[in-house]
């Protein structure tokens, strides 16, 4: 017997926490209509003033599932969902489902040659996308790539306000060729047989973001998001109705489950606010009294840096889960020095439908001695993780390896990609290409990927450690590390950093200061300094982009 046989995380779960809990639905519209059965006038879509209620909500999904069938969308079809965070995007997936298809999120970000790349692998009947970004995107695909149906809608539609912090340029836009959006849902036509959804069925294909090679799309099923969503709302104590902000974009796993997800098993209203803007997203927790998110670290920095920051501005807050990338211990503080709440730490993928690993709410994550890394949590509801070697054998406590985690959650493979799959996940255990330990008494930490290991002179050097040294320098705001060619070394150490408002550092200060904190192979030889750190639409750092 190993010690993960002996799950010593159990006695770090809430004070009668169960570890085991039993799928209270059996498919994700299935939640929904509960959600609309219990509170049907309740606020389901809070978007700037404009307010859509679970009711409204349940009609307007109704007219786009009754148009899309009259339009020869049936069961097992493909809507791609390309929008950002507006209500058409939550309408849109309904929608789909309403007539018996797959919804499938894509990048609101990519352009017509990645939006090609993966409409030929999961080729959609229909996509929904911006009026202001169609003829760029989806009016250049060639016809053979372009969905049959296609609807345009305006980020400006279902509100009022038109903040000119996110719209000041914004316009409608007509699209020939394209069907608007809200005129479908006018139009409807005769709601197909409801459809009986089973646990195995796909809900969401959400793709990866293709960093290692062709974006892989990952088959969320029914029963994926419905687990999942029953952990966000029992394990971290969402109450019914409490507002969940949606900080992380739709489209991502964190945003399709963390917030839309858990505001259906909860009829709760989802607050949307189009894209990330530090300081719409302060007005909007304020406004609305959001009570619970969970999104990028890096989100979180933005707004902790932004001149309106302050204690009031979070004061409904009660919840507040970070994850999707190491989270250096010293964020995590001075987040909490400047709004008096502190981030929980969880982990997860896509291919894992969000989390697998939480930290429980009465506690705070601990940090390794040895590494400084922060917990990452302990494995979530009917979950068991392992920690690995390259050949898939379990490690003892406190040694590296690859984190492997097996669970409802976890998807049955990959679109089209029966390779993928069989690599990614062995004997239903899914293998997720991060590197991490567990400690003796059963809290998981995350290192890095395993990609992203530098090699200097023999030396493995993780840039998560040298993130962390980094962050705690009073100047610098964001931190990247990657390793850079050396013709002496074979690879060294880069750092590139942004600085905080107000502030000054040069590169030998930089270096100085690491010099002292760590080990002489570790601390980067190189600093670069600029004001902005590339990151993806949903806030993660892109590391590639600055080994240049």
């Amino acid at each position: 017997m190993s010690i993960y046989d002996e799950k010593p995380w159990l006695a770090l779960y809430d004070a009668g926490q169960p570890a085991e809990i039993v799928p209270e639905f059996t498919d994700a519209l299935v939640m929904f209509r509960a959600a609309v059965a219990r509170a049907p006038q309740a606020p389901a879509i809070l978007y700037f003033d404009g307010r859509i209620s679970y009711a409204e909500l349940d009609r307007l999904s109704d007219g786009l599932a009754g148009y899309l069938a009259a339009h020869g969308f049936g069961a097992g079809d493909r809507l791609a969902v390309y929008l950002q965070n507006v209500p058409q995007f939550v309408i849109a997936i309904l929608g789909a489902w309403k007539a018996g298809g797959i919804a499938v999120a894509v990048n609101p970000m990519n352009r017509a040659r990645e939006i090609g790349i993966l409409f030929a692998d999961c080729t959609p009947k229909a996509v929904v996308c911006h009026d202001t970004t169609f003829e760029e995107t989806v009016g250049a695909l060639e016809p053979g790539l372009r969905p049959q149906i296609v609807l345009t809608t305006s980020a400006l539609a279902f509100q009022t306000r038109n903040d000119r912090r996110l719209f000041a340029a914004t316009r409608r836009v007509a699209c020939a060729g394209t069907v608007d959006f809200e005129a479908a849902i006018a139009a409807g036509g005769a709601l197909p047989p409801a459809p009986s959804y089973k646990p195995d069925d796909i809900a969401f294909l959400v793709y990866t973001s293709g960093t290692t090679g062709v974006p892989k799309g990952a088959m969320n099923t029914h029963g994926n998001v419905t687990f999942n969503a029953q952990t966000y709302r029992d394990w971290i104590g969402l109450g019914e109705g409490a507002p969940i902000l949606g900080i992380a974009p739709l489209f991502h796993i964190t945003g399709l489950i963390g917030h839309i997800a858990a505001a259906f098993i909860t009829a709760s209203p989802l607050i949307l606010a189009y894209r990330f803007e530090p300081g719409v997203m302060l007005d909007a927790i304020e406004e609305h009294k959001a009570a619970f998110t969970i999104g990028a670290i890096t989100a979180f920095i933005a707004m902790m840096n932004h001149p309106d920051a302050a204690p009031a501005k979070l004061a409904s807050m009660t919840r507040i889960y970070s994850g999707g990338a190491p989270i250096p211990p010293s964020v995590v503080t001075a987040f909490r020095e400047t709004f008096g709440h502190y981030i929980h730490n969880g982990y997860g993928l896509t291919e894992t439908n969000s989390p697998t690993h939480v930290v429980p709410l009465s506690r705070e994550a601990p940090v390794d001695p040895a590494s400084g890394a922060l917990s990452i949590g302990v494995p979530a509801y009917n979950t068991i993780s392992w920690i690995c070697d390259d050949e898939g054998r379990e490690l003892p406590v406190g040694e590296v390896g690859e984190i492997v985690s097996q669970g409802p959650m976890i998807v049955p493979g990959y679109w089209n990609k029966p390779d993928k799959t069989a690599e990614a996940i062995r004997n239903g255990r899914f293998h997720t290409g991060d590197v991490g330990f567990m400690d003796k008494d059963g809290w998981f930490y995350l290192v890095d990927r395993k990609k992203d290991m530098i090699n200097a002179a023999g030396y493995k050097v993780w840039p998560r450690e040298v993130e962390d040294v980094l962050y705690t320098h009073p100047a610098v705001r964001e931190a990247a590390v990657v390793g850079v060619a050396d013709s002496y070394r074979g690879e060294t150490v880069k750092a590139v950093i942004s600085l905080r408002p107000g502030t000054s550092a040069t590169q030998e200060e930089i270096i100085a200061f690491c010099k002292e904190r760590m080990a002489a192979y570790k601390y980067p030889r190189t600093v670069e300094i600029i004001d902005d750190l590339p990151k993806t639409v949903t806030g993660k750092i892109l590391r590639r982009e600055l080994r240049g």
